[in-house]
């Protein structure tokens, strides 16, 4: 992702990140999320929000990076577990770009 042309800069310019430590808290928030691990500690939510702020994250950087995402995981896994995972990253993908795009607020109406 980092070469991407469409989301790379968000890990090289935006944000410097390394990914020896980034990797890590990623495993760990998926575990939660499909495998009822309590070892991520964090709130990506936020995070995605300030990201934000430092370059838009718009509709386009989601869709990409939820293509490759489900590529990958099609490429590794099969099975109910890979088909939540897929569903999960749209949906965690549709909830961040909504907060982004209204201040980091849910409005229900």
């Amino acid at each position: 992702m980092p070469h991407d042309p469409v989301i790379g800069t968000f890990f090289t310019t935006v944000v410097t990140l390394d990914l020896t430590l980034h990797l890590p808290r990623i495993i760990d928030f998926w575990a939660g999320i499909l495998l009822d691990s309590q070892n991520y500690q964090g709130n990506p939510m936020i995070k995605h929000i300030e990201l934000s702020k430092k370059k838009k994250l718009e509709k386009k950087h989601f869709d990409r990076w939820l293509s490759i995402w489900s590529a990958t995981i099609d490429e590794l896994f099969c099975g109910t577990i890979a088909d939540q995972a897929k569903e999960k990253a749209a949906q965690i993908a549709t909830l961040m770009l909504y907060k982004i795009d209204n201040d980091g607020t849910l409005r229900i109406r």
